[in-house]
């Protein structure tokens, strides 16, 4: 399976005290990555909510730390499709310690759901998206 990869370096603020990456921050890291996968796919999210009136919403989240990223570290994210149905994304996405050799971090299993922006019921994802998702499994982005 194809996947999307992008690198973020870790700054002060996604450290707690000891100088180590807070655990929650993991969560904002991932969803850049996901953000961006798509925009490299040229289906950005506020298209998805100016075009379509939708938006991409966590279901759920599973989260596994393996190893510490620490302040100035440069990670890589690697976002792979796992499953699409109608209304979902089930995705994988590996946090790996660019700068230290490449060592897994935390691996983040996320469910994404497609809503109605309106009134947050479920909402079957644009083909334009569908096809956009399928890129990047294809690995074309």
């Amino acid at each position: 399976m194809a996947t999307h990869k992008i690198r973020f370096r870790v700054y002060y603020e996604d450290t707690d005290a000891g100088g180590i990456v807070y655990h929650a921050r993991y969560l904002g890291f991932a969803e850049r990555a996901r953000s961006e996968a798509m925009r490299d796919a040229d289906a950005s999210v506020t298209e998805l909510l100016n075009d379509f009136g939708l938006v991409f919403v966590v279901r759920q989240a599973a989260l596994r730390y393996r190893s510490p990223l620490r302040l100035d570290d440069e990670m890589e994210i690697e976002t792979a499709l796992e499953a699409m149905t109608p209304t979902r994304l089930k995705l994988c996405q590996t946090v790996r310690n660019y700068s230290g050799g490449g060592e897994t971090a935390t691996v983040i299993d996320v469910e994404l759901a497609c809503l109605n922006a309106a009134d947050m019921k479920p909402a079957k994802i644009p083909p334009r998206w569908r096809d956009a998702v399928r890129k990047l499994e294809a690995g074309e982005v």
